[in-house]
């Protein structure tokens, strides 16, 4: 990827994560669009180094409903650099996705050795470190993010930018599909069935295991929290994920003073890869 002097660039972003694609359109150094998908075939993934024009590789990977608003925008997209194939920055958790995008002509792997973060052990995955590093980046240091996705986690960076550390749980839709999964009666409950806290003392099956669930990691994570502001007391705390909304409302529910401080920001991963981005070069993309 060679720098464009003086000009914008127009480039993606993508996180591979356990379960979906998540995307970012970029213009330098603004996030235009952000969506998720499903992940592709590597025959789809062959047809997008095709596409001649910005507009056709945005109709290809973005959802029906975001489609719409490209195509009203695309005038003022094409004012921008955008030679085919669209650079792309990639940073996945999925071995066998990351082999398949390698494929893609213009693509930017980012790896671990990659984010200045100091004190970073060989095996952390690189969706925690951009995030850690994306928000530190933008609301300060010292930082603890909490992602919560498939997996549960807490990542923390001390004022030096050097790792403290962090933790790795199932997340809640882990869970309860473990336990409707591998037990012999308990029944599989959707995440999505229940906007609102159960209660904690249940009468019956389902609500037995949403308490049991959903308390405990309530509970977990304001340990975290606390633990946290013991180290480093009012440092910022993050949010990201795909339970984060449900969670913040959960915590909103039992805690107030405690869910008003967090910053919940979906794309906490993209911010650490802009930054990359911008340390690279200040006129655009390597």
């Amino acid at each position: 990827m060679k720098p464009q002097s003086h000009r914008e660039e127009i480039w993606l972003a993508l996180e591979i994560g356990n379960s979906r694609l998540h995307w970012a359109l970029f213009i330098g150094e603004t996030l235009y669009s952000a969506w998720d998908t499903d992940y592709f075939s590597e025959s789809v993934i062959q047809h997008l180094a095709d596409c001649q024009t910005l507009d056709d590789l945005l109709l290809a990977i973005s959802p029906s409903h975001q489609q719409s608003n490209f195509l009203t925008n695309t005038p003022r997209l094409c004012a921008f650099v955008s030679l085919p194939p669209c650079p792309l920055l990639l940073a996945s958790v999925v071995p066998s996705q990351t082999a398949i995008w390698q494929t893609y002509p213009n693509v930017r792997i980012i790896t671990l050795e990659q984010i200045p973060l100091k004190g970073v052990y060989p095996t952390l995955g690189i969706d925690r470190a951009l995030a850690l590093w994306g928000a530190a980046k933008t609301w300060g240091f010292p930082m603890l993010v909490i992602d919560a996705g498939t997996a549960l986690t807490f990542t923390a960076v001390d004022t030096n930018q050097c790792l403290v550390g962090g933790a790795i749980l199932p997340g809640l839709g882990l869970q309860f599909a473990t336990l409707g999964q591998q037990t012999g009666q308990l029944p599989l409950v959707e995440i999505q069935s229940f906007p609102s806290l159960p209660p904690r003392f249940a009468l019956n099956t389902t609500e037995a295991i949403q308490s049991g669930v959903i308390y405990t990691v309530l509970a977990g994570i304001e340990d975290f929290m606390e633990a946290w502001w013991d180290l480093f007391p009012d440092a910022k705390i993050a949010i990201k994920g795909g339970d984060r909304t449900l969670l913040l409302n959960y915590l909103q529910a039992l805690h107030p003073e405690i869910a008003d401080i967090l910053i919940m920001e979906a794309n906490l991963i993209f911010w650490g890869m802009r930054e990359i981005v911008m340390d690279d070069s200040t006129d655009g993309i390597k």
